[in-house]
């Protein structure tokens, strides 16, 4: 029993198993968590001028934020805190429950993610963001 203590000796080298083996365990744990962080995110479908619709008109919640800050729902004013009710009422009967907000350049981004954040609860499955054709 001596002879194989006094052979083997000191190790004086790192194994590096551990570590790889802690290194492949959070490889796999980002790979299967990266799907469910970018389906929490809040989905924006751009359009595109060159790019043919699909969606028809009827299947569109229209939300319109001037340069005041008045909103519009479907050419109704509303004020922020009756959108809700007014976004409740519409959503019954969209089928897709599509809605575009289309806002002044000059409207700070806080009040169309306060618009998003009231129809993402309200369950619209797209939100979109209106764009005028550039020149």
């Amino acid at each position: 029993m001596k002879n194989r203590m006094q052979t083997r000796g000191i190790m004086g080298e790192i194994n590096m198993v551990p570590f790889i083996d802690i290194t492949l365990i959070l490889l796999i744990i980002f790979m299967v968590m990266t799907p469910f962080i970018v389906q929490s995110q809040i989905n924006v479908d751009l359009p595109s001028s060159s790019a043919v619709n699909t969606i028809t008109e009827d299947n569109v919640i229209r939300v319109e934020i001037n340069k005041k800050g008045q909103l519009k729902v479907m050419d109704k004013e509303v004020a922020f805190s009756g959108l809700q009710e007014e976004l409740i009422l519409l959503l019954g009967r969209a089928h897709e429950k599509t809605i575009l907000v289309q806002a002044d350049k000059d409207v700070p981004i806080q009040q169309v993610v306060k618009v998003f954040d009231v129809a993402k609860k309200l369950g619209a499955a797209k939100l979109g963001i209106g764009v005028s054709e550039g020149k």
